[in-house]
Parts: structure tokens; sequence; C-alpha cells
């Protein structure tokens, strides 16, 4: 098999998968899916987000609650990984956190992990306070350092089939042109 075969292989097999084993995630994995964060491209090469590793159950309980809906399975996770960046150094920190947290589930997928992305920027609890606040608050987080998402991570506690390329939206490609406004 060649790595563009395998390549493929991961990405239809990347799932979101919401409930894990309580097994723990040895560090060398740990050490692999951070890697495949700290090696993905950022704007200018600049590099400027940062990754906070979460294993300690009350935070997780914690960060669960950061918003209305979408984080709760955080609280059974063995691990999160929240993503940061700073909006007034960096205008492409959105992007560029979002190509390393899916390094990190793509990491994650060839290690035999699984994982899944809590949005946690523009999101919040219905009495007004954001997410990014919560998390902030429960991880110390500086008032200049934006948060982006958390990935839950570990071994999933059940099998998700992987993508099926028979439902894959080709029609939602265009070729040179949008040719739906010809």
């Amino acid at each position: 098999m060649n790595n563009i075969e395998s390549v493929s292989e991961i990405i239809c097999k990347r799932r979101s998968y919401r409930n894990f084993l309580p097994q723990l995630v040895e560090p060398e994995k740990l050490s692999k899916v951070l890697q495949a964060a700290l090696l993905s491209p950022t704007s200018r090469n600049r590099q400027d987000w940062q990754f906070i590793v979460v294993e300690d159950r009350v935070n997780l309980q914690k960060l669960s609650e950061c918003k209305e809906h979408g984080a709760g399975f955080l609280k059974k996770a063995p691990i999160a990984i929240v993503v940061l960046g700073n909006s007034l150094e960096n205008d492409c920190w959105v992007e560029d956190g979002s190509i390393a947290a899916f390094a990190m589930q793509l990491q994650a997928e060839a290690l035999g992990l699984g994982s899944c992305w809590i949005h946690v920027r523009n999101r919040g609890l219905n009495s007004g306070i954001t997410a990014s606040e919560i998390v902030r608050g429960i991880l110390n987080i500086p008032d200049d350092t934006d948060v982006l998402c958390i990935l839950a991570l570990g071994y999933p506690a059940t099998e998700l089939p992987p993508h099926s390329e028979d439902n894959l939206k080709w029609e939602q490609v265009h070729i040179g042109s949008y040719l739906g406004n010809e």
C-alpha cells in the first residue's frame, strides 16, 4: 500500500466518536497526536497556536458544560485537547487552529484512537455567557487568547463504519467556475 492510499483510508475511516472506553491513552500516542498539530501548516509559518491537554476528570466535567449542546460527552473522554489562538496577533488563527485540529484527528485515527471536534468559538450558554469565557475560566487562559475548539480523544467504545464513497456530493464540486450561475 502506498502512502496516498493510506491517507485516503484514514480519511474515510475518521469518524466523530462521542463514546469512549475508560482506557487511558498512552503518552507516546498522545505525543504523536500533538506532534501532528505542531507540524501542521500555518499562515506565514507563524505557528502561534497553542494547545492545552486536559486529563483531569474534574476539569473534563466542567468543560463538558461550556455550552448548551454538543459538549456533554466530553465528561467521559479520557483526554481533551483545547485549541487556542490569538485573533489580535493572527488574522488566520481560526484557519491555523482548524488545520491543526484536523491533523490531530487524522493522527488519532491512524493510531486507533477516536476523536470528536467540540466547537467553542461563537458558542455558549443560553444565558449569554460564551463557551470561550467558560473554558478560559476553567483553564486559566488569558483574555487575549481565543478558544477555537476542544477535541475529545480516547479509545472508541463502539466501531463506526467508514464513510462511503457512494455518499460523496460530487455535484458540489465545480470545475473552472460556479456552473450553477450560468
